[in-house]
This record gives structure tokens, sequence and C-alpha cells, in this order.
């Protein structure tokens, strides 16, 4: 009896081991997105999405003016990662720019920031996965 009892505690721990060395999935959290206002009169949305290949990221500025250029950067973790001017198109007057980040270990923090050089207006967005 006492047998079984040790080989039934080791094949337990048998199990256990398997499964503390067995790869763990990521712990990020759901889609994530931010909403705020500008400096002036414009709306910014960002977006964050675990994808297999990294992370999604989404930021668009909503001004309701067609054709406006903005300087637009997104940063991860400090570090710039895009850095292009976009210009605000119809219907909406509104941009987006969508690119993937890399997933790198614990939590990624983003920020976006576009501001538009003939009005001075300021949007910076920032989220975390």
């Amino acid at each position: 009896m006492v047998g079984r009892t040790v080989r039934t505690m080791l094949a337990g721990l048998v199990v256990l081991a398997a499964f503390s060395l067995a790869p763990t999935a990521s712990a990020k959290a759901a889609d994530v997105i931010k909403e705020g206002s500008c400096s002036d009169s414009s709306d910014w949305k960002l977006k964050l999405k675990t994808e297999d290949t990294g992370i999604e990221v989404e930021f668009e500025v909503d001004s309701n003016v067609n054709g406006q250029t903005w300087k637009v950067k997104i940063f991860e973790n400090g570090e710039r990662i895009f850095n292009k001017n976009r210009t605000t198109k119809a219907p909406s007057g509104s941009f987006e720019v969508k690119i993937t980040a890399d997933d790198r270990p614990g939590v990624d923090h983003f920020r976006g920031r576009a501001k538009n050089p003939d009005t001075g207006e300021l949007c910076v967005g920032k989220a975390h996965i």
C-alpha cells in the first residue's frame, strides 16, 4: 500500500513538473483603445491589439478638415518606431496610421504624437498593453 502511495505521489510530481516547464502564453491584455482631445478641436484614438506577428498599433486623428498635413510619430517604450507625414482625407477629415510593432517581454508602452505645423495643434495619445 505504501509503495502505491509513493508511486502515485511521484507520478503527480512528474505531471506538475511537466506543466511548470511548459511554455506559457504571453500575459498581454485584450485589445486596448484610448481616445482623447487634442490641443484645439481635433480628437485622437490609439488602438493596440496583440497579434501573432507583434502588436498592431493604430493611431488616428480626426480634425474634420480635409487636406491638412500632420507630422506623426509613434513611440514604443520611448523608442521612435514611426515618423512620417499624414494628410487628412474625405469624407471625415481624418487620417490613420497602422503599423505592427515588436511584442517585447512585459508591458509595452505606446505614445502617438501628431502635430499640425500650420495650426500648431498637437495630439498626444498614450496606451499600454
